[in-house]
């Protein structure tokens, strides 16, 4: 029987014998010393069966700029026509009221994006500002005072909100303006090979309506691909805390931990999946928060515009209704976010992948990036339930150190610590949309540099990969770029 692990094992031996025979190795003829001048690499111990299929059967096969837009095999009919339509939704702008097109206007009044493709772009990942001035992609500031609200979540900047929005419609002034510049900072290997990051630095400029408080906290934060969303929300809960240690009983110094968040649909305390902090429980909730942040539209969720007392023609601005998109609309854009599937890996079984696949182990990226979890039965689309999946995340909050920290907490997420971003899909951001920039605030402009600003819990991970020879790191980074 055909056997893909076997196909793929042979090709890497094939390609060893290659290699040994352009290399006029002594030996041919003989038996003995053939078979100590081809010993079977380590690595391959790491060849899995169906490691392509990183979304399970929600794999899709496609390495164009459109590889994160497409819809889950699997699909019923009538998801499949609702997926297409809620692609609509989505990817349109939204016009001020009132308008012709009821069924798409109330944007605003103070808004970061016309539609949620100008931050997700193709359905990738936004992207910061290079140098001063630049233009941004799905690109934001996150406000907050010290504290907390009822249900725990962080205090919104009395003036402007829980973020600032840089854009407005007609009658009303943005809230601000943000530019970043960057400061360098020297990382320097122990082989003495060097590289320069960079840290960002915030500027809050043209402010419309008073001053920021002055304990305000900034966290400036990029949008997040898109792909697998519905294939997390399906991971048991059980699961997710299983892989929890919080407070690091096995000694291994990943102290890993849920964000537990308020779920406004369901009026209740919920584990946190989404979102760089993962204060946000589900699609949907996910969803509803983005149109009232970033376009001031309001849901059947979060049905009162986003305004603040200090801006009282806010809440008397022309609207689409209210709700602003119909119910039935909306839902439709929570399926096409639950809905778009994961690309299939590529170049599973180089050698030099399957060499960094090894090394990202046994240095211990696997210890917060899991590779492999189960969906559950997923409550509305049975095409993302009992998946065998391999996202590359374990879903909790990690403590990265105060390079990264925003000082900014969410819930129970504190200012340095972060949700272990899924990494499926990785290798093909720049494809998809341009760029190789990374982390939460897109500050790291390759994968290399991402890695290198880890600290916390990842200190040492951090410096396993430094310790490990020029090729070994190239090995390392190939294998996530097969991702």
């Amino acid at each position: 029987m055909f056997s893909t692990e076997r196909f793929a094992y042979c090709r890497v031996c094939l390609a060893f014998l290659l290699a040994w025979l352009l290399a006029g190795c002594a030996g041919w003829g003989d038996e003995v010393a053939w078979e100590t001048a081809v010993p079977t690499p380590p690595y391959l111990a790491y060849l899995e069966e169906h490691e392509e299929l990183s979304g399970g059967q929600a794999t899709v096969f496609d390495l164009t700029p459109n590889a994160f837009s497409q819809p889950i095999p699997g699909l019923d009919r009538e998801q499949e026509l609702l997926f297409f339509v809620g692609n609509s939704f989505f990817n349109q702008n939204w016009v001020t009221a009132p308008a012709s097109t009821t069924a798409r206007d109330g944007l605003g009044p103070f808004f970061n994006a016309r539609s949620c493709a100008s931050c997700h772009l193709k359905d990738g990942r936004g992207r910061a500002p290079d140098f001063d001035g630049e233009t941004p992609t799905g690109f934001l500031l996150r406000l907050s005072l010290p504290g907390a609200d009822f249900h725990g979540a962080a205090l919104p900047e009395p003036n402007y909100g829980d973020q600032l929005q840089d854009q407005a419609i007609a009658d009303f002034a943005a809230e601000g303006a943000v530019t970043i510049t960057y400061e360098d900072i020297l990382f320097t290997f122990p082989d003495g090979e060097t590289v320069l990051l960079r840290q960002p630095v915030v500027h809050v400029g043209s402010l419309a309506y008073g001053e920021l408080h002055p304990e305000t906290q900034f966290s400036p934060r990029v949008a997040s691909q898109m792909i697998g969303m519905g294939l997390l929300e399906a991971v048991p809960e059980e699961t997710i805390m299983a892989l929890a240690d919080p407070n690091d009983r096995d000694g291994d110094g990943i102290s890993g931990r849920p964000n537990v968040v308020w779920d406004a649909y369901n009026s209740q305390t919920a584990i946190g999946r989404f979102g760089w902090k993962a204060n946000q429980p589900s699609v949907l909730q996910q969803t509803a928060g983005a149109f009232l942040g970033d376009m001031g539209i309001t849901t059947p969720l979060f049905d009162v515009e986003n305004c603040t007392e200090i801006v009282a023609a806010c809440l008397t601005a022309l609207n689409g209704g209210t709700p602003e998109i119909e119910p039935d609309d909306f839902l439709k854009v929570v399926l096409y976010s639950s809905s778009l599937a994961v690309p299939a890996r590529r170049d599973w079984e180089d050698p030099q992948v399957l060499q960094g696949k090894m090394l990202f182990n046994e240095i211990g990226c696997g210890r917060c990036h899991t590779p492999l979890l189960e969906t559950g039965i997923h409550p509305t689309i049975p095409a993302l339930s009992q998946q065998t999946i391999r996202p590359y995340t374990d879903l909790l909050l990690h403590d990265m150190g105060d390079g990264l920290a925003d000082g900014r907490p969410d819930f129970q997420a504190t200012g340095s610590e972060w949700r272990t971003p899924p990494l499926w899909g990785i290798g093909l951001i720049e494809t998809v949309n341009g760029h190789t920039n990374f982390l939460h605030d897109g500050r790291a402009r390759n994968l290399l540099e991402a890695i290198l600003w880890h600290g916390g819990e990842a200190e040492q991970v951090r410096d396993n990969f430094a310790n490990l020879t020029p090729t070994e790191r190239d090995a390392l980074l190939h294998f996530l770029n097969s991702l």
